[in-house]
């Protein structure tokens, strides 16, 4: 059950989580649009700028409670990948993906264990990863990995507790968030994502320069976003999103700089308000990442 591989394994699988949960999940199109020219059907324009519109935007995207995710993330040799499913964030995140690993270290580490693909499940107080058969053959016959966040925090040096926030906090506002902390985002214009009118924003974020910019954000959110993208690696990172007339995220696209070579990211949101439901996996079925990593100081 401890062998090197289900070890590698269960730690990689950690740390892809948390690093796609702040691209796949923080940013992501919809399906939902707004108007031409800031126009909705029937409705005089009405001139807002550019943060007074994003700070509706992150108010009305996180009252919604839930989405369907759909996701594209690359990032460097480590991996590519890509997402699909729905996520609730009303009381905790809750909700399931498809997660299918399409090239990188990542993808051959997975391809050793038998299959590319997995599902991930989240509930609020953990985050769980169900493998394959081989992968089952190796821990003792169980599918699945438990990622229990506090355990998480427990992990040597700052990426435990990384790792736990980021697989915690995953929801669709988050990048806006980060347009707001970008100091400098502008309206790009009315555009058109999978038919659906939009409205494009832009900007980026200069980590260096976060604490000192008139962001609208609180000191606090500042700094938090700060600690969370340079323990990514994160120097500096592009932000685009699209929203819809009912100020709503519909598209996301973030792409930055991480050690490993370049990060890119684009998701899509659909069916706000979906209902959204996940359970804990039998836990005769299910090994603690705990136990696969052990005390190991690598970890």
């Amino acid at each position: 059950m401890k062998s090197t591989s289900v070890r590698r394994v269960g730690l990689s699988i950690a740390v892809v989580a948390a690093l796609t949960g702040v691209a796949a999940c923080s940013g992501s199109d919809s399906g939902k649009g707004s108007g031409d020219d800031g126009k909705a059907a029937g409705k005089a324009p009405t001139r807002v700028s550019p943060i007074a519109a994003l700070r509706s935007v992150e108010t009305t995207t996180d009252k919604a409670d839930s989405a369907k995710v759909e996701a594209t993330t690359t990032m460097g040799s480590m991996m590519s990948m890509k997402a699909d499913g729905a996520l609730g964030w009303a009381d905790g995140l809750t909700g399931n993906l498809t997660i299918t690993y399409t090239g990188g270290t990542m993808a051959d580490t997975m391809r050793q264990m038998g299959s590319t693909s997995m599902e991930a499940r989240y509930l609020p107080d953990a985050y769980y990863a169900k493998m394959g058969d081989q992968f089952a053959a190796q821990s003792g016959g169980k599918h699945w990995i438990k990622y229990a966040y506090d355990d998480l925090a427990d992990l040597a040096g700052g990426s435990g507790a990384y790792l736990k926030d980021q697989m915690q906090n995953t929801t669709p506002n988050q990048s806006v968030k980060l347009l707001l902390a970008s100091g400098d985002v502008r309206k790009v214009g009315e555009e058109t994502v999978r038919g659906v009118n939009t409205t494009h924003y832009s900007g980026t974020v200069d980590v260096a320069d976060l604490a000192v910019r008139n962001s609208s954000l609180s000191e606090a959110q500042l700094a938090d976003l700060k600690r969370q993208l340079e323990q990514a690696g994160i120097t500096t990172e592009t932000v685009d999103i699209w929203v819809d007339d009912d100020d709503l995220l519909v598209k996301k696209v973030e792409k930055g700089k991480l050690a490993t070579g370049e990060m890119s990211s684009t998701a899509y949101y659909s069916d706000y308000g979906v209902e959204v439901s996940a359970e804990e996996p039998p836990a005769a079925d299910t090994a603690d990442f705990k136990d696969l990593v052990g005390q190991q100081p690598s970890a």
